[in-house]
């Protein structure tokens, strides 16, 4: 195994997570023809604000589920809870592109709806991209990791196809943080997923991906072959088969692997910010390009609060030994809605901008 700390695995995927959400915001929604019209073919690099990145929804989402497992690390459904009252403090800050499941879920958990029954039948990616953390955090516990991963997909989205895409995710995650780049096992683990999901789709699909990764087909003619040539959907049997298939292909080298999924278009902040958890935790913070994390501009989830995060997550999760218990990092939360308002701002320009010719 690879020389790498637990800080730095744990680093990696959370601020893995924000660079790849972060590059692929300003395409999302395009398909892969308009992404290049409007963005060129030229290296990756921030193109949001002035040459400068923000992370989304995806990225938010990993901090909480980075802060709900501080708080109650031992118990699935006390952590679900926890998560529940972040989602709905995260909801009253206005945040800008949050999915119609997890909207509606968000909703019920206001009005009442325990964790366990406020998602809604959707098989949208949103318990995905909240997945990899688990999986990184809970690399050494395997026997707790379903639960928590199931706990966190069911308060937003009920449909076993959700639920068991956002496990795949974890499991890979898992995967990477423990054993590095050099000891990812593409056929091995592929083979482990088909026996472990019961949706027939979610199957064929990962029985496609050992096929095509097995020839060493390209990630293009591999979303070809799922009906997605000109953009991943949010939909999760597209989504997750496309993000496992880049990390695969690419587990030791972030640069590339986030460029192909966000060049492949379509619903770009996630499936970068996956592929970025899952490298991220593949390689540890270390294999993040400088430039791309120093482009990112958040606050008052700064970079360097996401590092101190990953500190105690590194604590609380320890490879082996017996675990701290530093408890959730406080944040200024006061500046989360100016901070969601001047995002909404942007958005709304990119959104105007994409009216007027490329």
């Amino acid at each position: 195994m690879e020389a790498r700390s637990r800080q730095e695995i744990i680093a990696g995927a959370l601020l893995g997570t924000l660079v790849g959400d972060a590059l692929g915001l300003p395409r999302e929604g395009l398909s892969r023809g308009e992404a290049a019209l409007r963005f060129g073919h030229g290296p990756l690099r921030h193109q949001l604000f002035f040459g400068r990145g923000l992370g989304s929804d995806d990225t938010e989402h990993a901090c909480m589920v980075g802060q709900a497992l501080l708080a109650q690390p031992d118990d699935a459904s006390a952590f679900a809870r926890n998560l529940g009252w972040r989602l709905r403090a995260w909801l009253l800050s206005l945040p800008a592109g949050l999915g119609r499941a997890t909207l509606l879920s968000i909703l019920r958990l206001w009005l009442g709806f325990s964790p366990e029954r406020s998602g809604i039948a959707s098989s949208g990616n949103g318990a995905a991209m909240r997945a990899p953390l688990l999986g990184v955090c809970l690399a050494h516990q395997p026997e707790r990791l379903e639960a928590f991963v199931r706990a966190s997909s069911r308060m937003t989205h009920r449909d076993v196809l959700a639920e068991e895409g956002a496990l795949l995710v974890a499991l890979a995650a898992a995967h990477g943080a423990r054993r590095g780049a050099a000891g990812v096992d593409g056929d091995a683990l592929l083979e482990e997923f088909e026996l472990r999901v019961s949706a027939p789709e979610l199957r064929d699909a990962v029985r496609t991906l050992r096929e095509y990764l097995s020839r060493g087909e390209s990630a293009r003619r591999m979303a070809g072959k799922f009906g997605r040539s000109h953009g991943v959907s949010g939909f999760v049997l597209h989504t997750v088969p496309a993000a496992l298939y880049v990390w695969l292909r690419h587990p030791g080298d972030f640069r590339r692997a986030v460029e192909e999924i966000i060049r492949l278009g379509g619903d770009a902040d996630t499936t970068g910010a996956i592929v970025g958890a899952l490298v991220g935790a593949t390689v540890g913070v270390k294999g993040i390009p400088p430039e791309w994390l120093a482009g990112v501009v958040e606050w008052p989830r700064t970079v360097e609060w996401m590092e101190r995060l990953a500190e105690r997550l590194a604590r609380q999760f320890p490879a082996e030994g017996a675990a701290d218990r530093p408890g959730p990092l406080p944040l200024f939360w006061p500046g989360l809605m100016p901070r969601n308002l001047a995002f909404l701002l942007i958005v709304l320009g990119h959104g105007f901008r994409r009216l007027l010719p490329p």
